[in-house]
């Protein structure tokens, strides 16, 4: 019987000490290497691609679209159809990414996109300048499959620079060059398409602009 009790007690104390081994090895010391790793390594993207104004005020991620609603002083992102409400949880405000899931041939996608490009031609078509039909590139009028793709191509960029300039007292060659420098291309030279990443130039044009 004693035997059996110490046996037990022994079993217990041996587990009770790796539980605590564990934990400190698992729960402490591999996260803050992993942290101290990304931190060091990878900052900007350890802490989620932050994108800072002139103030160093964090004004959202790189990773993340973001709606400047119908303010024509900004560049516009893609269309947002693929949003939609979150149902479940009605305490908060959140939104519910996703593809608009609708076929090609859908009338109701059909609809959309006529009237994206007759928006996207009245709200680009400033003094001097309107915009031709064919120079509307498809992510002007479609969603991304997420509905929150933070950047646009360059077409869609160079389409808006007339508007942006006008609504913005900036001449025409400023924001040119303002999306220039902002463009990417593709990854490694090879991979996706080139882009221009949406808050990051809003952020960029919003600095001249107060200039």
């Amino acid at each position: 019987m004693n035997n059996s009790v110490g046996n037990t007690a022994r079993l217990i104390g041996a587990g009770l000490r790796a539980l605590l081994v564990l934990t400190v090895l698992c729960g402490v010391l591999y996260p803050l290497a992993i942290t101290g790793i990304a931190q060091a390594a990878f900052p900007t993207k350890a802490n989620g691609s932050e994108i800072k104004d002139a103030t160093g005020k964090t004004v959202g991620s790189s990773l993340i679209g973001q709606s400047y609603g119908d303010d024509l002083r900004w560049f516009q992102g893609r269309p947002a159809a693929g949003l939609g409400k979150n149902t479940l949880n009605t305490q908060y405000e959140l939104l519910v990414s996703g593809a608009t899931n609708k076929a090609a041939d859908s009338p109701e996608l059909l609809k959309s996109v006529q009237e994206a490009k007759a928006k996207a031609l009245l709200d680009n078509t400033v003094p001097g300048w309107t915009p031709r039909l064919s120079d509307i590139p498809a992510d002007a009028v479609t969603s991304s499959g997420s509905g929150l793709d933070p950047n646009i191509s360059p077409a869609y960029a160079d389409l808006q620079i007339h508007r942006v300039a006008q609504r913005n007292g900036l001449p025409v060659a400023a924001v040119e060059k303002l999306v220039a420098d902002h463009t990417e291309g593709r990854t490694l030279g090879f991979m996706g398409e080139p882009r221009v990443n949406v808050l990051e130039l809003n952020t960029a044009l919003k600095a001249i602009a107060q200039k």
